[in-house]
C-alpha cells in the first residue's frame, strides 16, 4: 500500500529539561486551537480539563488506578518530566469510508513518579486533534511494578454541561445487541453502567462521544455514572474479579473523545483510527471489499433449520442455487451458515463442544460447491460458529482456515453467540480482547478477512490488521424476524451511525424485501423497502449482504440497486442528520465518479430540500432515484417504491420525500458526453 505523505512532519517530542521544578499545570491544544486538554498536578493528584473553544466541556476529572497487590497509583503524585510533539501525515485506507486521512494532532507527554510508596512511575500521554482527544496510560518497565492486577481504573469524564445521552447498558446476556435508549445523562446507570460509544448533546448544542481506540490486551471500556454529570470508566472484569493482568511495560489503550458541532461531525471524524498503529500486515492487496448473498435468512423467519435434517438451509443444491444468483447479478460472495456438523436443535443454548470447523454434514459438499463458485467467477464465504466455545475453536482454528484457504475462500464470518465465552467470560473482557485478536491475526496468516458477530466492540484496529472486515455488536437484522418487541423500531438505523458505527463498520445485513415473516404476526421489518436501499448507504460496512432470499428479490426493479451499490469509498459526506430522526448521508464510489445518496428516517414521514453541492462541478449527473411511494408507510404499505429519473448538477437543489418508516437511495452517474 502507497503511503501518502502531507507536509509530513513529525516535530518529534520535546524533552523539556527544565532546571527548576516542572510546572504543576501544563497544557496541549489541537493544530487550529479549537481544543485545550489540561492536565493538573496541584495538589500531587493527577486529573485534566477539557474545552472546545474557549468554553470548557470536560471539567477536573481524575486519574488514577488501584491495584490487587499493589498501592493505588492516585496521590503522593509529582511531574519528573514532560515533552511535546506535532505530527501531520495524510495516509491511504486500503478499504473505508475515505480513502486518504489526514493525521494532524499536537501532543503532550507527561513523566510521573510517586513519592512514597513504591515510588511508581507512569506515563500519560494526550493526543489533540480538531475533532476530540485522545489519552492513555503507559506503564514503563520499573523494579517496583513488574507484573500487576488492576482492580480499578479511575478515569473520570465530567462533563461541564447538563447533555442528552444515547446508550446502552452493559453487563447484560446479549452483550450490545440492544435499543439503544435516549435519555438525560444523569439517568445512565450507576452500576452496570454504559457501553461505548457512548454519544452526548450538551445543552449548548455540541456533540460528544466517549469511546477508546487500539484496544489491545486489556479490558473494555464502559461508564457508569457516579455523579451529577460525571461519568468514570468501568472496567469488564475476568471471572475471577481482576480487571487486569499485565506485566510492565504496559499501555492501556486510549480514552477518546470526539467534540462535533453538529452530528455529522461525529460520523466523519477519523480521530478513533488516527489512534491506531498503522498497517501490520504489509501488502495487503490480498484484501476484497464484497458484496454477498446466503443461505441465513430463511434460518431466522423460521423457513429453515441450521442443523442437519429435513428442512437443512445448507445443502449442496441450495448453496448452487444461490451462487446462480449471485452470479447473475454481479455478487462477490456466498454464505452458507450450518454447513458443518455439531449443530444441535437450540443451538443457541449449546456449549459449542461437538461443533467440527472442517466436517460438512452428509448433504452438503463444501468442495464440490466452492468449485462451482469459482467457475461461476465468485467464492464462498466460511462460516465460524464457536457458540461462544473459544477452546474448542482455538484447537481447531489452523485446520478451519488451513481448509478455508486452500479452496481459495477470502472472507470468514465468526459468531460467538452466548451469554459469556467459555461460560464465564465476557465477550469484552481482557480475555476476550486477546481471543477476538489472536483469531484475527491466525486469519492475516492465511489470507483470509473476517468479520465477526458477538464481538467485541470497534475500536479502529482495523487501521492496523486490514483484513478486520465488519463486525456486528448491535441489534441487526435478524431481530426483526424473531423478537418477542416485534422487531427493531424505525428509529433504530437512525441512532447506530451516531453510537455504535463510531467505533466501525457494522454489518447489519440491510435489503429485506418482503417485510411480514410468515407465521409471527408481530414481527416485521420496521422500515419501507426503500429504506432498505438506503441502509446501503447510511450504514457503512466493506461486506454488505442482500440478506433476504433470493426469490424475493426477483422481478423487483429495487435490486438494481444493490447490484449498482459499492462497498469502498472515495469519501463521506453526511448532508443533515438528528440523532434517532433521520440521516441523509452522500458517499463517492472509490472506483468510479459515481456519487450515491441514502436517506432514512425514523417513523414520522419528512420533506428536505437540499444542495447537492458534494457532486462535482462542471458534470451534469442522471440521478436514479429509489424513493417511498406516495402511499407507502411502514406499517401499512411498506413495499411501495417508485423509480425516477433527472437530470442534475452540483448548483441543483434535490427534494427528499420520505414516508413514515421511510427512506430513499439515489445513484449519481455523471452523463457520458460524445
Amino acid at each position: 500500500m502507497k503511503k501518502i505523505i502531507f507536509t509530513a512532519m513529525f516535530l518529534g517530542l520535546i524533552a523539556i529539561n527544565c532546571s527548576t521544578t516542572p510546572p504543576k499545570v501544563l497544557s496541549v491544544s489541537s493544530p487550529d486551537g479549537s481544543v485545550e486538554v489540561k492536565f493538573d498536578n496541584t495538589d500531587s493528584t493527577m486529573s485534566y480539563s477539557v474545552s472546545y473553544k474557549g468554553d470548557e466541556i470536560i471539567s477536573k476529572s481524575f486519574m488514577g488506578f488501584q491495584f490487587k497487590s499493589h498501592s493505588p497509583l492516585l496521590s503522593c503524585i509529582k511531574i519528573a518530566d514532560y515533552k511535546t510533539g506535532s505530527y501531520d501525515e495524510v495516509w491511504e485506507q486500503p478499504w473505508g469510508e475515505e480513502r486518504l486521512i489526514r493525521e494532524n494532532y499536537n501532543e503532550l507527554s507527561v513523566d510521573l513518579i510517586e513519592v512514597n510508596n513504591e515510588q511508581k512511575k507512569l506515563q500519560i500521554v494526550f493526543r489533540v486533534f480538531n475533532d476530540g482527544l485522545g489519552f492513555r496510560y503507559l506503564f514503563p518497565e520499573q523494579e517496583n511494578l513488574e507484573y500487576f492486577e488492576i482492580m480499578n481504573e479511575i478515569t473520570e469524564f465530567n462533563i461541564a454541561d447538563d447533555a442528552d445521552a444515547w446508550w446502552i447498558k452493559a453487563f447484560q446476556p446479549e452483550r450490545y445487541e440492544y435499543l439503544y435508549q435516549h435519555t438525560l445523562l444523569n439517568d445512565i446507570d450507576s452500576i452496570d453502567g454504559a457501553h461505548t460509544p457512548l454519544t452526548l448533546e450538551t445543552s449548548d448544542g455540541l456533540y460528544l462521544s466517549i469511546h477508546e481506540a487500539d484496544l489491545t490486551d486489556y479490558a473494555s471500556m464502559c461508564l457508569r455514572r457516579v455523579g451529577s454529570n460525571k461519568l468514570k470508566c468501568k472496567l469488564a472484569p475476568w471471572s475471577d474479579g481482576v480487571l487486569v493482568k499485565a506485566n510492565a511495560p504496559h499501555k492501556t489503550p486510549w480514552r477518546t473523545i470526539q467534540i462535533g458541532e453538529k452530528p455529522g461531525d461525529l460520523v466523519t471524524s477519523r480521530l478513533i483510527l488516527n489512534l491506531n498503529p498503522p498497517n501490520k500486515l504489509g501488502d495487503v492487496s490480498w484484501i476484497k471489499p464484497a458484496k454477498y448473498v446466503g443461505i441465513w435468512w430463511g434460518m431466522h423467519i423460521g423457513k429453515w433449520s441450521f442443523m442437519e435434517g429435513e428442512n437443512h438451509g445448507a445443502t449442496t443444491e441450495r448453496a448452487k442455487e444461490y451462487i446462480d444468483f449471485a452470479a447473475e447479478h454481479g455478487f462477490d460472495e456466498v454464505l452458507v451458515e450450518g454447513w458443518n456438523v455439531g449443530w444441535v436443535e437450540e443451538w443457541w443454548l449449546d456449549d459449542g463442544s461437538g461443533i467440527s470447523f472442517t466436517e460438512t454434514t452428509s448433504d452438503y459438499d463444501l468442495k464440490e460447491v466452492q468449485d462451482y463458485a469459482k467457475s461461476k467467477g465468485l467464492t464462498l464465504q466460511i462460516y465460524h460458529e464457536t457458540m461462544s466455545n473459544t477452546r474448542n475453536y482455538l484447537n481447531q482454528i489452523d485446520s478451519a482456515f488451513s481448509l478455508a484457504s486452500s479452496l481459495g475462500i477470502k472472507t470468514a464470518k465468526i459468531g460467538q453467540v452466548g451469554g459469556k465465552l467459555d461460560k464465564k467470560e465476557w465477550h469484552y473482557g481482557q480475555y476476550a480482547v486477546k481471543y477476538y485478536r489472536e483469531v484475527l491475526k491466525k486469519a492475516a496468516e492465511y489470507k483470509i478477512s473476517v468479520y465477526f458477530h458477538e464481538p467485541v466492540k470497534a475500536t479502529g484496529e482495523r487501521r492496523t490488521y486490514p483484513n478486520m472486515f465488519s463486525r456486528e455488536g448491535a441489534r441487526g437484522m435478524e431481530y426483526n424476524a424473531w423478537s418477542g418487541d416485534g422487531g427493531n423500531p424505525p428509529e433504530h438505523t437512525c441512532i447506530l451511525p451516531f453510537t455504535r458505527l463510531l467505533g466501525g463498520p457494522m454489518d447489519y445485513t440491510p435489503g429485506i424485501f418482503s417485510m411480514n415473516v410468515p407465521g409471527r404476526p408481530i414481527n416485521q421489518v420496521n422500515t419501507t423497502l426503500a429504506k432498505q436501499l438506503a441502509l446501503y448507504v447510511v450504514l457503512n460496512s466493506p461486506v454488505q449482504m442482500a440478506a433476504d432470499l433470493i426469490e424475493n428479490y426477483r422481478g423487483k426493479p429495487a435490486f438494481k440497486f444493490i447490484e449498482d451499490v459499492p462497498v469502498d469509498w472515495e469519501t463521506t459526506k453526511v448532508i443533515d442528520a438528528a440523532i434517532g430522526e433521520y440521516v441523509i448521508t452522500a458517499r463517492k464510489d472509490k472506483n468510479s465518479q459515481d456519487w450515491y445518496l441514502g436517506a432514512i428516517t425514523n417513523m414520522n414521514s419528512r420533506e428536505f430540500i437540499i444542495n447537492l453541492d458534494f457532486l462535482d462541478a462542471g458534470i451534469t449527473y442522471t440521478a436514479q432515484i429509489y424513493k417511498d411511494a406516495a402511499d407507502a408507510d411502514y406499517k401499512l404499505n411498506p413495499e411501495a417504491y417508485d423509480i425516477v429519473e433527472l437530470q442534475v448538477e452540483n448548483s441543483d437543489e434535490f427534494s427528499i420525500v420520505l414516508a413514515n418508516g421511510g427512506g430513499m437511495a439515489v445513484r449519481f452517474t455523471p452523463e457520458i458526453r460524445k
